[in-house]
């Protein structure tokens, strides 16, 4: 299962997890069910049109995957938004938003499916940023999220111990997407210069990280934030 798939980094991991073998289920907002479709049909995956915020959708990615015969072995949270703004200029409703979609739903949505929809063994992989890690200007909200990701997943690393799970987190850097296509130029071309390579991430960088984090080459791994950020200077 992979959220915010329809587009960008989600999209990417759901191929390359499709490429390795996996049947893929696709979630991304019912607004964007037309291109989640697309990107699914593509890769022979499954649909589910899905707020990720509604407070049973963890159940209802239980219901869906037993609908099909299934459990959930590889779990994706990738889903996420921005709202920037100086935190003196901060309006509530954005740092809310920011954090209940990028943090609180991921937490929630794990609880449920901890109680029934995963397989024994699940990979969990939560999507963090090296925001988490060193913070940006104008991005209080969002870098506060990114770092209760990798927080949240060296807590959950420990509740699982022992159950033959297993939860991790990847942390992109400046990652060419849809999403920094809309930031100012100059604020692009910094990020792009920090990065060892003098050029963005792909989203398939991303993906390969996810892959390996879900899989059997991961195993020893657990609570552990992986960086995928061409040797940025942020954070180090």
């Amino acid at each position: 299962m992979v959220t915010g798939a329809a587009r960008g980094i989600g999209a990417a991991i759901s191929a390359v997890l499709a490429r390795e073998g996996a049947t893929v289920l696709g979630v991304d907002l019912p607004a964007d069910e037309a291109t989640l479709g697309a990107t699914m049909s593509d890769l022979g995956g499954l649909v589910l049109p899905l707020n990720m915020c509604d407070t049973d959708a963890g159940q209802r990615l239980a219901a869906f995957a037993h609908g099909q015969g299934k459990s959930i072995d590889i779990l994706v949270h990738n889903a996420g938004i921005t709202r920037d703004k100086m935190l003196r200029n901060m309006k509530p409703e954005w740092w809310d938003s920011v954090l209940e979609i990028n943090l609180n739903a991921m937490v929630r949505c794990n609880q449920q499916l901890l109680e029934d929809g995963l397989a024994a063994n699940a990979r969990l992989v939560c999507i963090s940023s090296v925001g988490g890690i060193a913070g940006n200007a104008g991005q209080t909200n969002y870098a506060a999220t990114k770092s209760g990701v990798i927080g949240y997943v060296d807590a959950l690393s420990k509740q699982l111990a022992g159950t033959g799970r297993v939860a991790n987190a990847v942390a992109p850097g400046f990652i060419e997407t849809q999403m920094t296509h809309a930031m100012p130029f100059v604020t692009r071309e910094v990020a792009r210069r920090l990065n060892a390579f003098s050029q963005g991430g792909l989203p398939v960088d991303v993906a390969e990280a996810v892959n390996f984090m879900a899989g059997p080459l991961a195993l020893g791994l657990g609570g552990i934030t992986l960086r995928v950020c061409g040797q940025s200077v942020v954070g180090q």
